[in-house]
């Protein structure tokens, strides 16, 4: 089904690109950032990033994959479609449930590949430069983000009045709003208004834990005349807190810490594959990937651990990163964080819409489930157009509305 969906997929997106996506592909030039627009955007990088500079092509098919079946997921795990699918496709519906949001470990680490870059121009100055980066991050993860809470909060209301089902959100509440906007709903243990938005608070957690690494780890390096050492020193140490103890323990799954040691083995890839360190630096990572996995193993972890060395040996590669993107790839990566932010809302719709027309249905089931796949990444291309490029461009900045 993977194969048929990414040719219909293809095809939406072909015919949804503006006009000026038909002229990149005969100059690949125009992808390339403007040097005004370089260090903004390079600071503002992460998994779900969709405006990383000079990115490499795999990253671009791995955050595609993995925003897909993402969405995948949550069709197997919500709703009634897949209820009705699972009658006559259990193996099917039964990996996708299980294993399909393994999914979300590759953009924990793709995250962590791009954070060192992130934080490359960051000032030695003060408290200040990390503060000044959160909020910068919040306004670059939480603009979008917000929105798309708007639009979750219209689809359930609109669902439950065609449906009744265990999906779809009870109608929002003004502390369940306020924990949202603050990031701290699973914290707090309020009810999600959307299937995913835990991630996007994990990736402000992470990257405020990294900001202030990176600080203390320039305070520390003034001292003993090495930064970037004791920057990688502390994210070791953190990583092997997460890996062995907090990733272990589900009462810590709201908070970043759990995730951290996925998000690490990426910041470890990067600086493991730079060009002046001997390929013996990604042995050593893979040496202490497999220790740790022989402690306990998770097969969250060997994901995460496959993504870092897929990533580290591409950055070593200069096939790999020369290799072109097919157009339709680097598309669905520009766009996984819209696709990932609406993509439940949609198929929340999808859902009430076709079980009120024909429940229980195995074949309108798997095609309800085709249609909101499709329409969850033609309702992201629209996200990403109207709200998250702006946002992401500085068109609808602080500083550009203060002018």
């Amino acid at each position: 089904m993977m194969w048929w969906g990414a040719i219909v997929t293809d095809g939406i997106i072909r015919r949804a690109l503006p006009r000026r996506l038909a002229a990149v592909h005969e100059n690949p030039d125009r992808l390339r950032p403007r040097a005004s627009d370089r260090l903004y955007r390079d600071t503002m990088n992460s998994s779900i990033d969709s405006h990383a500079t000079d990115r490499m092509p795999v990253i671009d098919v791995l955050k595609a994959l993995a925003s897909q079946l993402i969405v995948l997921h949550h069709l197997a795990f919500y709703g009634p479609l897949s209820d009705a699918v699972n009658a006559v496709a259990p193996t099917l519906i039964g990996w996708l449930y299980d294993y399909a949001r393994m999914a979300v470990q590759v953009f924990l680490v793709v995250a962590g590949f791009l954070a060192p870059r992130s934080f490359a121009a960051a000032s030695t100055a003060g408290i200040s430069w990390p503060l000044a980066a959160i909020g910068k991050r919040y306004w670059r993860l939480g603009m979008p983000y917000l929105a798309a809470l708007a639009v979750a909060i219209a689809c359930a209301a609109i669902a439950r009045t065609w449906m009744h089902n265990d999906s779809i959100p009870h109608a929002a509440t003004l502390p369940q709003l306020v924990a949202h906007v603050l990031m701290m709903q699973d914290i707090l243990d309020y009810e999600s208004l959307s299937a995913g938005v835990w991630y996007v608070a994990i990736d402000f957690q992470m990257f405020v834990l990294m900001a202030v690494v990176v600080w203390l780890g320039q305070r520390l390096g003034s001292v003993s005349g090495g930064s970037t050492r004791a920057t990688t020193i502390l994210v070791s140490l953190l990583a092997l807190a997460s890996l062995l103890y907090f990733n272990r323990q589900d009462r810590w799954d709201s908070w970043g810490m759990y995730f951290f040691g996925a998000y690490a083995l990426g910041v470890l890839a990067f600086k493991a594959s730079a060009s002046e360190r001997s390929p013996l630096w990604l042995a050593a990572l893979l040496f202490a990937g497999v220790a740790v996995l022989m402690v306990d193993f998770r097969l969250r972890i060997a994901v995460a651990l496959s993504t870092a060395l897929l990533l580290g040996i591409a950055r070593r590669s200069d096939a790999m990163r020369q290799s072109g993107c097919p157009v339709s790839l680097a598309y669905l990566g520009r766009i996984s964080y819209s696709v990932f932010l609406v993509h439940f809302p949609v198929c929340l719709l999808v859902n009430a819409a076709i079980h009120r027309l024909a429940p229980g249905d195995p074949l309108v089931g798997a095609m309800g489930m085709l249609l909101a796949w499709a329409a969850s990444t033609g309702a992201g291309a629209l996200f990403y157009r109207y709200v998250e490029s702006p946002i992401a461009y500085g068109r609808y900045s602080l500083a550009t509305r203060s002018r």
